[in-house]
Protein backbone atom coordinates (compact mmCIF):
# COMPACT_ATOMS: atom_id res chain seq x y z
CA UNK A 1 0.00 0.00 0.00
CA UNK A 2 1.16 3.56 -0.70
CA UNK A 3 1.21 5.07 2.32
CA UNK A 4 2.34 8.50 1.68
CA UNK A 5 -0.39 8.60 -1.35
CA UNK A 6 -3.08 7.52 1.17
CA UNK A 7 -1.59 10.36 4.14
CA UNK A 8 -2.04 13.28 1.78
CA UNK A 9 -5.26 11.83 0.44
CA UNK A 10 -6.70 12.25 4.22
CA UNK A 11 -4.81 15.10 4.78
CA UNK A 12 -6.90 16.97 2.07
CA UNK A 13 -9.72 15.55 2.99
CA UNK A 14 -9.31 17.12 6.58
CA UNK A 15 -8.61 20.20 4.80
CA UNK A 16 -11.64 20.07 3.13
CA UNK A 17 -14.15 19.45 6.15
CA UNK A 18 -12.10 22.12 8.03
CA UNK A 19 -12.89 24.44 5.14
CA UNK A 20 -16.50 23.89 4.77
CA UNK A 21 -16.75 24.17 8.67
CA UNK A 22 -14.95 27.69 8.20
CA UNK A 23 -17.45 28.34 5.50
CA UNK A 24 -20.45 27.69 8.01
CA UNK A 25 -19.04 30.35 10.31
CA UNK A 26 -18.65 33.19 7.71
CA UNK A 27 -22.37 31.94 6.47
CA UNK A 28 -23.46 32.89 10.07
CA UNK A 29 -24.25 36.22 9.45
CA UNK A 30 -26.92 35.57 7.07
CA UNK A 31 -29.52 33.46 9.89
CA UNK A 32 -31.96 35.10 11.62
CA UNK A 33 -31.41 35.91 15.01
CA UNK A 34 -33.64 34.39 17.58
CA UNK A 35 -35.91 36.45 19.46
CA UNK A 36 -34.86 35.80 22.87
CA UNK A 37 -31.08 36.91 22.00
CA UNK A 38 -32.26 39.79 19.28
CA UNK A 39 -31.53 42.29 22.00
CA UNK A 40 -27.63 41.93 22.96
CA UNK A 41 -26.19 43.85 19.42
CA UNK A 42 -27.96 47.26 18.69
CA UNK A 43 -28.38 47.67 14.57
CA UNK A 44 -24.68 49.47 14.78
CA UNK A 45 -22.98 46.69 17.07
CA UNK A 46 -24.61 43.65 15.04
CA UNK A 47 -23.16 45.31 11.59
CA UNK A 48 -19.76 45.43 13.47
CA UNK A 49 -20.43 41.65 14.71
CA UNK A 50 -20.71 40.98 10.56
CA UNK A 51 -17.97 42.49 9.46
CA UNK A 52 -15.50 41.15 12.14
CA UNK A 53 -17.04 37.38 11.84
CA UNK A 54 -16.15 37.79 8.44
CA UNK A 55 -12.45 38.60 8.55
CA UNK A 56 -12.35 36.43 11.55
CA UNK A 57 -13.41 34.27 9.11
CA UNK A 58 -11.60 34.64 6.26
CA UNK A 59 -8.26 34.52 8.55
CA UNK A 60 -9.09 31.46 9.80
CA UNK A 61 -9.01 30.10 6.02
CA UNK A 62 -5.79 31.48 5.05
CA UNK A 63 -4.19 30.29 8.00
CA UNK A 64 -5.83 26.58 7.69
CA UNK A 65 -4.77 26.99 3.76
CA UNK A 66 -1.47 27.55 4.66
CA UNK A 67 -0.78 25.13 7.02
CA UNK A 68 -2.30 22.09 5.26
CA UNK A 69 0.04 23.57 1.97
CA UNK A 70 3.38 23.05 5.06
CA UNK A 71 2.18 19.74 5.76
CA UNK A 72 1.81 18.37 2.02
CA UNK A 73 5.01 19.97 1.55
CA UNK A 74 6.88 18.30 4.03
CA UNK A 75 5.74 15.13 3.56
CA UNK A 76 5.68 14.87 -0.51
CA UNK A 77 9.12 15.66 -0.81
CA UNK A 78 10.12 13.56 2.37
CA UNK A 79 11.32 16.72 4.22
CA UNK A 80 11.15 15.19 7.53
CA UNK A 81 13.55 12.30 7.02
CA UNK A 82 15.87 14.57 5.31
CA UNK A 83 16.18 16.73 8.21
CA UNK A 84 16.16 14.02 10.87
CA UNK A 85 19.52 12.44 8.80
CA UNK A 86 20.92 15.98 9.79
CA UNK A 87 20.80 14.97 13.70
CA UNK A 88 23.35 11.81 15.42
CA UNK A 89 21.46 8.55 15.14
CA UNK A 90 19.51 7.12 17.95
CA UNK A 91 16.10 6.64 18.59
CA UNK A 92 15.38 9.71 20.93
CA UNK A 93 17.53 12.36 19.02
CA UNK A 94 15.71 11.23 15.68
CA UNK A 95 12.35 11.58 17.25
CA UNK A 96 13.80 14.98 18.72
CA UNK A 97 14.46 15.87 15.16
CA UNK A 98 11.15 15.46 13.42
CA UNK A 99 9.87 17.33 16.83
CA UNK A 100 12.00 19.92 16.24
CA UNK A 101 10.99 20.45 12.70
CA UNK A 102 7.42 20.69 13.16
CA UNK A 103 8.18 23.30 16.19
CA UNK A 104 10.07 25.22 13.38
CA UNK A 105 7.10 24.79 10.77
CA UNK A 106 4.33 26.00 12.95
CA UNK A 107 6.16 29.32 13.06
CA UNK A 108 4.85 30.07 9.71
CA UNK A 109 1.17 30.53 11.27
CA UNK A 110 2.33 33.28 13.63
CA UNK A 111 1.97 35.72 11.54
CA UNK A 112 -1.82 35.24 11.47
CA UNK A 113 -1.81 34.91 15.33
CA UNK A 114 0.14 38.34 14.95
CA UNK A 115 -2.41 39.78 12.60
CA UNK A 116 -5.65 38.19 14.55
CA UNK A 117 -4.72 40.08 18.03
CA UNK A 118 -2.84 43.63 16.52
CA UNK A 119 -5.02 43.93 13.49
CA UNK A 120 -8.84 42.50 13.69
CA UNK A 121 -8.78 42.40 17.80
CA UNK A 122 -6.83 46.02 17.53
CA UNK A 123 -9.61 47.15 15.03
CA UNK A 124 -12.39 46.00 16.76
CA UNK A 125 -11.71 47.35 20.37
CA UNK A 126 -11.02 44.27 22.10
CA UNK A 127 -7.02 44.17 21.84
CA UNK A 128 -4.91 45.02 24.85
CA UNK A 129 -1.87 43.14 24.15
CA UNK A 130 1.27 44.80 23.35
CA UNK A 131 3.92 43.92 20.37
CA UNK A 132 6.45 43.13 23.31
CA UNK A 133 3.42 40.90 25.77
CA UNK A 134 2.47 39.12 22.08
CA UNK A 135 5.90 38.24 20.81
CA UNK A 136 6.61 37.16 24.78
CA UNK A 137 3.73 35.08 24.60
CA UNK A 138 4.59 33.41 21.35
CA UNK A 139 7.99 32.79 22.70
CA UNK A 140 6.65 30.84 26.08
CA UNK A 141 3.83 29.11 23.78
CA UNK A 142 6.45 27.87 21.59
CA UNK A 143 9.00 26.42 24.36
CA UNK A 144 6.29 24.49 25.75
CA UNK A 145 4.58 23.44 23.24
CA UNK A 146 8.02 21.48 22.35
CA UNK A 147 8.80 20.37 26.13
CA UNK A 148 4.85 19.07 26.14
CA UNK A 149 5.88 16.83 22.76
CA UNK A 150 9.30 15.97 23.62
CA UNK A 151 7.31 14.45 26.69
CA UNK A 152 4.90 12.67 24.85
CA UNK A 153 7.27 11.69 22.34
CA UNK A 154 9.96 10.52 25.15
CA UNK A 155 6.48 8.35 27.06
CA UNK A 156 5.52 7.20 23.78
CA UNK A 157 9.31 5.88 22.83
CA UNK A 158 9.77 4.50 26.14
CA UNK A 159 6.27 2.25 26.46
CA UNK A 160 6.92 0.74 22.69
CA UNK A 161 10.22 -0.43 23.19
CA UNK A 162 9.46 -1.48 26.69
CA UNK A 163 5.56 -2.87 26.46
CA UNK A 164 5.69 -3.83 22.35
CA UNK A 165 2.08 -4.59 21.49
CA UNK A 166 1.12 -3.95 25.32
CA UNK A 167 1.27 -0.05 24.22
CA UNK A 168 -2.26 0.25 23.99
CA UNK A 169 -3.86 0.54 27.40
CA UNK A 170 -0.30 1.30 29.02
CA UNK A 171 -0.21 4.81 26.70
CA UNK A 172 -4.02 5.50 27.53
CA UNK A 173 -3.28 4.89 30.90
CA UNK A 174 0.20 7.25 30.80
CA UNK A 175 -1.39 9.67 28.81
CA UNK A 176 -4.33 10.04 31.08
CA UNK A 177 -2.41 10.46 34.29
CA UNK A 178 0.07 13.28 32.69
CA UNK A 179 -3.36 15.32 31.05
CA UNK A 180 -4.45 14.83 34.98
CA UNK A 181 -1.17 16.51 36.47
CA UNK A 182 -1.05 19.22 33.53
CA UNK A 183 -5.15 20.45 34.94
CA UNK A 184 -3.62 19.85 38.40
CA UNK A 185 -0.88 22.07 37.68
CA UNK A 186 -2.64 24.73 35.65
CA UNK A 187 -3.12 27.07 38.41
CA UNK A 188 1.04 27.00 38.58
CA UNK A 189 1.45 27.13 34.52
CA UNK A 190 -1.09 29.61 33.87
CA UNK A 191 1.03 32.54 36.26
CA UNK A 192 3.79 32.34 32.84
CA UNK A 193 0.90 34.54 31.36
CA UNK A 194 -1.11 36.04 33.80
CA UNK A 195 -0.94 37.71 37.33
CA UNK A 196 -3.67 36.36 39.79
CA UNK A 197 -4.78 38.03 42.75
CA UNK A 198 -7.10 36.69 45.57
CA UNK A 199 -10.81 38.24 45.35
CA UNK A 200 -10.91 41.59 48.07
CA UNK A 201 -13.12 41.55 50.77
CA UNK A 202 -16.33 42.78 50.90
CA UNK A 203 -19.85 41.93 49.81
CA UNK A 204 -19.44 39.91 46.36
CA UNK A 205 -16.43 37.51 48.45
CA UNK A 206 -18.80 37.08 51.35
CA UNK A 207 -21.62 36.46 48.67
CA UNK A 208 -19.58 33.67 47.36
CA UNK A 209 -18.53 32.28 50.45
CA UNK A 210 -22.11 31.65 51.35
CA UNK A 211 -22.93 30.41 48.49
CA UNK A 212 -19.63 27.80 48.97
CA UNK A 213 -20.47 27.18 52.35
CA UNK A 214 -24.12 26.88 51.93
CA UNK A 215 -23.04 24.14 49.23
CA UNK A 216 -20.76 22.29 51.92
CA UNK A 217 -18.28 23.15 48.70
CA UNK A 218 -14.79 23.73 49.28
CA UNK A 219 -12.18 25.34 47.15
CA UNK A 220 -8.33 26.74 47.46
CA UNK A 221 -8.68 30.57 46.54
CA UNK A 222 -10.95 32.62 44.40
CA UNK A 223 -8.74 34.91 42.17
CA UNK A 224 -9.00 37.23 39.67
CA UNK A 225 -6.72 37.22 36.79
CA UNK A 226 -5.59 40.25 34.61
CA UNK A 227 -7.28 39.20 31.55
CA UNK A 228 -7.36 42.88 30.81
CA UNK A 229 -3.25 42.77 30.07
CA UNK A 230 -4.32 41.54 26.71
CA UNK A 231 -8.14 41.65 26.13
CA UNK A 232 -11.58 43.23 26.52
CA UNK A 233 -13.36 40.07 26.75
CA UNK A 234 -14.54 38.12 30.04
CA UNK A 235 -14.82 34.36 30.82
CA UNK A 236 -14.34 32.70 34.22
CA UNK A 237 -13.47 29.07 35.27
CA UNK A 238 -12.67 26.34 37.26
CA UNK A 239 -9.39 24.41 37.60
CA UNK A 240 -7.80 21.89 39.89
CA UNK A 241 -9.18 19.22 41.66
CA UNK A 242 -9.99 18.28 45.20
CA UNK A 243 -8.77 20.51 47.80
CA UNK A 244 -6.50 22.20 44.93
CA UNK A 245 -9.97 23.36 43.32
CA UNK A 246 -9.86 27.31 42.27
CA UNK A 247 -12.19 29.77 40.67
CA UNK A 248 -11.20 31.97 38.58
CA UNK A 249 -12.55 35.21 37.62
CA UNK A 250 -11.60 37.32 34.50
CA UNK A 251 -10.95 41.15 36.08
CA UNK A 252 -12.19 42.25 32.86
CA UNK A 253 -15.69 40.07 34.16
CA UNK A 254 -15.47 41.50 37.56
CA UNK A 255 -15.34 45.30 36.02
CA UNK A 256 -18.56 45.02 33.88
CA UNK A 257 -20.96 42.70 35.83
CA UNK A 258 -23.10 43.43 38.84
CA UNK A 259 -22.42 41.20 41.86
CA UNK A 260 -25.81 39.67 41.14
CA UNK A 261 -24.85 38.47 37.57
CA UNK A 262 -21.08 37.54 39.05
CA UNK A 263 -22.61 35.60 41.60
CA UNK A 264 -24.87 33.68 38.98
CA UNK A 265 -21.31 32.93 36.86
CA UNK A 266 -19.70 31.51 39.90
CA UNK A 267 -23.11 29.47 40.82
CA UNK A 268 -22.46 27.81 37.04
CA UNK A 269 -19.29 27.24 38.23
CA UNK A 270 -19.77 25.87 41.43
CA UNK A 271 -22.36 23.82 39.61
CA UNK A 272 -19.64 21.93 37.79
CA UNK A 273 -18.02 21.52 40.52
CA UNK A 274 -20.85 19.66 42.54
CA UNK A 275 -21.79 17.39 39.04
CA UNK A 276 -18.19 16.55 39.04
CA UNK A 277 -17.92 17.46 35.59
CA UNK A 278 -14.17 17.30 35.93
CA UNK A 279 -13.80 14.15 36.64
CA UNK A 280 -16.31 13.14 34.28
CA UNK A 281 -14.18 14.83 31.67
CA UNK A 282 -11.12 13.20 32.53
CA UNK A 283 -13.32 9.54 31.49
CA UNK A 284 -13.85 10.95 28.04
CA UNK A 285 -10.22 11.67 27.52
CA UNK A 286 -9.37 8.59 28.94
CA UNK A 287 -11.35 6.94 25.68
CA UNK A 288 -9.90 9.46 23.54
CA UNK A 289 -6.35 8.63 24.65
CA UNK A 290 -7.33 4.82 24.12
CA UNK A 291 -8.21 5.38 20.65
CA UNK A 292 -4.92 7.13 20.06
CA UNK A 293 -3.26 4.26 21.98
CA UNK A 294 -4.94 2.07 19.33
CA UNK A 295 -3.38 4.01 16.48
CA UNK A 296 -0.10 4.13 18.51
CA UNK A 297 -0.01 0.60 18.41
CA UNK A 298 -0.94 0.28 14.73
CA UNK A 299 1.12 2.63 13.16
CA UNK A 300 4.50 1.45 15.28
CA UNK A 301 3.95 -1.89 14.58
CA UNK A 302 4.50 -1.40 10.69
CA UNK A 303 8.06 -0.11 9.72
CA UNK A 304 7.07 -0.24 6.32
CA UNK A 305 4.98 2.72 6.79
CA UNK A 306 7.94 4.66 7.98
CA UNK A 307 9.97 3.72 4.84
CA UNK A 308 7.28 4.90 2.67
CA UNK A 309 8.02 8.46 3.82
CA UNK A 310 11.40 8.04 3.79
CA UNK A 311 12.73 6.71 6.69
CA UNK A 312 15.08 3.95 7.31
CA UNK A 313 12.98 2.74 10.45
CA UNK A 314 10.47 3.99 12.94
CA UNK A 315 10.75 7.28 14.22
CA UNK A 316 8.42 8.03 17.16
CA UNK A 317 8.17 11.79 16.29
CA UNK A 318 6.95 11.37 12.66
CA UNK A 319 4.96 9.02 14.34
CA UNK A 320 3.38 11.37 16.98
CA UNK A 321 2.52 13.74 13.04
CA UNK A 322 0.77 10.58 12.05
CA UNK A 323 -1.38 9.34 14.79
CA UNK A 324 -2.43 12.72 15.22
CA UNK A 325 -2.48 15.07 12.10
CA UNK A 326 -3.55 12.44 9.63
CA UNK A 327 -5.30 9.24 11.35
CA UNK A 328 -7.17 10.89 14.50
CA UNK A 329 -7.90 14.26 12.52
CA UNK A 330 -9.76 11.90 10.41
CA UNK A 331 -11.81 10.27 12.99
CA UNK A 332 -11.60 13.73 15.22
CA UNK A 333 -15.20 14.89 14.05
CA UNK A 334 -16.69 12.13 15.35
CA UNK A 335 -15.30 12.10 18.51
CA UNK A 336 -15.94 15.65 18.57
CA UNK A 337 -19.23 15.06 18.19
CA UNK A 338 -19.45 13.38 21.69
CA UNK A 339 -17.57 15.33 23.47
CA UNK A 340 -19.44 18.48 22.68
CA UNK A 341 -22.82 16.89 22.88
CA UNK A 342 -21.39 16.01 26.61
CA UNK A 343 -20.13 19.45 27.41
CA UNK A 344 -23.43 20.61 26.25
CA UNK A 345 -24.73 18.53 28.88
CA UNK A 346 -22.77 19.67 31.05
CA UNK A 347 -23.24 23.72 30.89
CA UNK A 348 -27.03 23.23 30.98
CA UNK A 349 -26.51 21.18 34.32
CA UNK A 350 -24.19 24.19 35.69
CA UNK A 351 -26.63 25.93 34.33
CA UNK A 352 -29.61 24.74 36.29
CA UNK A 353 -27.62 25.16 39.14
CA UNK A 354 -27.55 28.64 39.22
CA UNK A 355 -31.16 28.78 38.78
CA UNK A 356 -31.57 26.74 41.91
CA UNK A 357 -29.85 29.18 43.78
CA UNK A 358 -32.16 32.13 42.66
CA UNK A 359 -29.76 33.35 40.00
CA UNK A 360 -31.82 32.54 36.62
CA UNK A 361 -32.64 36.26 35.84
CA UNK A 362 -29.09 37.39 36.75
CA UNK A 363 -27.36 34.61 34.67
CA UNK A 364 -29.40 35.56 31.58
CA UNK A 365 -28.59 39.01 31.54
CA UNK A 366 -25.12 37.90 32.43
CA UNK A 367 -24.88 35.69 29.48
CA UNK A 368 -26.15 38.34 27.07
CA UNK A 369 -23.02 41.00 28.51
CA UNK A 370 -20.85 38.26 28.02
CA UNK A 371 -21.71 37.52 24.48
CA UNK A 372 -21.82 40.87 23.54
CA UNK A 373 -18.26 41.44 24.99
CA UNK A 374 -16.98 38.84 23.58
CA UNK A 375 -18.61 39.09 20.18
CA UNK A 376 -20.32 35.99 20.25
CA UNK A 377 -21.97 34.04 17.12
CA UNK A 378 -25.99 34.11 18.40
CA UNK A 379 -27.07 32.17 15.58
CA UNK A 380 -24.42 29.76 14.60
CA UNK A 381 -25.68 27.07 11.82
CA UNK A 382 -26.44 24.15 13.97
CA UNK A 383 -23.87 21.33 12.53
CA UNK A 384 -21.21 23.59 13.86
CA UNK A 385 -23.04 23.57 17.37
CA UNK A 386 -23.25 19.61 17.14
CA UNK A 387 -19.42 19.23 15.91
CA UNK A 388 -17.53 21.89 17.82
CA UNK A 389 -19.46 23.96 20.24
CA UNK A 390 -18.33 22.23 23.99
CA UNK A 391 -21.53 25.69 25.29
CA UNK A 392 -25.17 25.47 23.88
CA UNK A 393 -26.18 28.21 22.00
CA UNK A 394 -26.89 31.82 23.83
CA UNK A 395 -30.75 30.84 22.89
CA UNK A 396 -30.51 27.35 23.71
CA UNK A 397 -29.21 28.32 27.00
CA UNK A 398 -31.74 30.98 27.57
CA UNK A 399 -34.86 28.81 27.10
CA UNK A 400 -33.36 26.09 29.20
CA UNK A 401 -32.87 28.96 32.07
CA UNK A 402 -36.68 29.99 31.07
CA UNK A 403 -37.82 26.35 31.71
CA UNK A 404 -36.35 25.64 34.80
CA UNK A 405 -36.87 29.40 36.61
Amino acid sequence: MNFKALALVILFAVYLWNLFLNLLKARSAKNPLPANVADVYDGETYQKWKAYNGEKSRLSIAESTVSFLADVLLVAFNVYPAFARLFPDGLWMQMFSVLLLSQIVSLCTIPFSYYNTMGIEEKYGFNRSTKKTFWIDQLKECIISLVVMLIVGSLLLWLHQWLGDGLILAFAVVMTLLGLGISFLYPFFSRIFNKFTPLEDGELKDRITALLEKNGYKVRAIQVMDASRRSTKSNAYFTGFGKMKTIVLYDTLVQSMTPDEICAVFAHEMGHGLHKDTLKNQVLSFVQMLILGVLAWLTLRSPEIFRSFGFDTVNYGFAIFLIMGVEFALIAPLFGLLASWHSRRAEYRADAQAVKEGYGDALISGLKKLAKENFSDLSPHPLLVKLEYSHPTLSQRIDAIERGR
